[in-house]
């Protein structure tokens, strides 16, 4: 057996009587998309349920899978204390995606667990799956009489006698391809073990919608739910890949990258979408879809087309690169693939028996340099140093091109695989000079240098989704470690150029 369907939810806590006490009643509409979600769920008569939820622990670099035999959870949080369940986890299941991930260094498993107790995003789901699976034992025990017990008791009867066990996955800060990757792996250990699943991607849309909503309003917050919802109702996962870092982060969305991992574990699969329901009457998206396995379609590889076309843009960009990006992919290659940093030699950069040619500039000038590493559109890595610490720039861009594909303690470091899909850009800073306040600062041409005392924060100017002098300055100040309200910092500015 295999993933037999999926189901994409909200976890809005109102939703549940107990939570909402009347004022789930303005969420009617998802309500009853939710309890058909469920009844299609059921109906599958899953073994295992997966369930993906943005509020499980996450880590930027790692997915996180909850580990042990069981857990419990409440919504006391909400004021719901006896809303409470107890699940059993599928530990076998948990142990063969962790030994996939294992087998080819992919960053997830059950390291790191920061709270063993159900989170919201998980439990909202699981009270409407429970409900549906106690009201059809109801009436099945009483031979076709329609009835209906309280919600509560419901769901402590299901506790008791659960129809199926879960694994709880969270997300991470990675990128969506990695996301969708993890669904693959996710898949592959469900079809090793032979199980039936069914896929519940929980997460809320965006949270900019509504002026008066609880996060005000973005434009780019309807923008997100009108494509996100045209993508999954057509069940065209690809689009998927389709929304940049910025724009989701603009967004505010909260369930981007469950429903990736859950594409993923539909890779090269016919299914049959429908779109429930989609209400934002809170400021806050609530989208409701199921897919339906319908078998195996090979033009629905979705990550390996997404994959194909990265490679063939890097390959076609790194036919135009200058000495300056040439110079930098040089390094990181050399480091990555050989553990060998390259030397500066005459009018060349020496690996091995790998040359790379340098003129001009590169070994007449010395300057401050930064060196930026993407992939797949998202930050992978970004060193730099302000004023010149090597004889040149030739062995600046050296020296920061190792430590942005290694030390950058944001990130992992750059692996063999990633190579073929990194987008590099190095950046030569002009002098720093002192200004008197933000007026003379631009976003686009000047970067700056915020500094109290010892500490100390750079960044660099015309970067996607910083967009005012004001954001430009209270992320530098972030970076030094200043508190946004301290004043009397120095401020410095300067010019770069970018060679991408």
């Amino acid at each position: 057996m295999s993933i037999v369907g999926s189901i994409i939810v909200p976890h809005p806590p109102l939703i549940i009587p107990e939570v909402g006490r009347g004022e789930e009643k303005s969420i009617a509409q998802t309500t009853a998309a939710y309890e058909e979600a469920a009844s299609f769920a059921a109906s599958l008569q899953p073994e295992t349920l997966i369930i993906s939820s943005p509020h499980s622990t996450m880590y930027r670099d790692y997915f996180h899978i909850s580990k042990g035999p069981s857990a419990r959870g409440n919504l006391s949080a909400f004021g719901a204390p006896d809303v409470c369940f107890y699940e059993e986890y599928d530990t076998e299941l948990v142990q063969e995606i962790c030994r996939l991930a294992d087998q080819e260094s992919f960053p997830a498993g059950i390291l790191g667990e920061r709270d063993p107790l159900l989170d919201h995003g998980t439990m909202v789901p699981l009270y409407f799956l429970h409900r549906q699976w106690a009201s059809g034992r109801q009436q099945s025990s009483d031979c076709g009489k329609t009835s209906r017990t309280d919600t509560t008791a419901n769901i402590k009867s299901a506790n008791r006698r659960p129809p199926f066990r879960i694994i709880r996955i969270g997300l991470s800060g990675l990128s969506l391809e990695d996301h969708y990757h993890f669904g693959m792996l996710i898949r592959k250990a469900v079809e090793n073990l032979g199980r039936r699943a069914v896929y519940v991607a929980s997460g809320d849309l965006s949270h900019k919608l509504k002026s008066y909503g609880p996060y005000g309003y973005a434009k780019e917050g309807p923008a997100y739910d009108e494509q996100v919802m045209k993508v999954c109702g057509g069940g065209c996962f690809g689009g998927l890949f389709d929304f940049a870092p910025a724009f989701l982060e603009k967004a505010a969305e909260c369930g981007h990258r469950s429903f990736v991992i859950m594409a993923g574990a539909l890779d090269g699969r016919s299914v049959e979408a429908k779109v429930l329901s989609h209400q934002d009457v809170t400021g806050v998206g609530y989208g409701v879809c199921t897919f339906k396995d319908c078998g195996e379609d090979s033009s629905r590889r979705f990550l390996d087309i997404r994959l194909q076309s990265e490679h063939a843009r890097t390959e076609s960009a790194r036919k135009e690169e200058n000495p300056w990006t040439s110079l930098a992919r040089f390094t990181i290659e050399s480091f990555v693939r050989e553990g060998i940093i390259p030397a500066v030699s005459g009018d060349a950069a020496i690996c091995g028996a790998a040359k790379h040619p340098l003129s001009g500039a590169l070994l007449s000038d010395s300057a401050g340099v930064f060196v930026s590493i993407h992939e797949h559109g998202e930050l992978r890595g970004c060193i730099g140093t302000i004023l010149p610490t090597r004889g040149n720039i030739a062995e600046e861009i050296i020296q920061n091109a190792v430590s942005a594909c290694s030390e950058d303690p944001r990130f992992s470091p750059v692996t063999r695989r990633e190579l073929p899909y990194l987008e590099l850009s190095v950046d030569v800073l002009g002098k720093p000079e002192n200004i008197d306040g933000p007026e003379k600062l631009d976003v686009h041409r000047y970067g700056v240098i915020v500094s109290k005392g010892a500490r100390r924060g750079l960044l660099l100017p015309d970067l996607d989704g910083v967009d005012s002098v004001d954001q430009q300055i209270r992320i530098a100040k972030q970076k030094a470690g200043i508190n946004p309200s301290e004043k009397d910092v120095t401020l410095q500015r300067f010019e770069v150029i970018r060679h991408h």
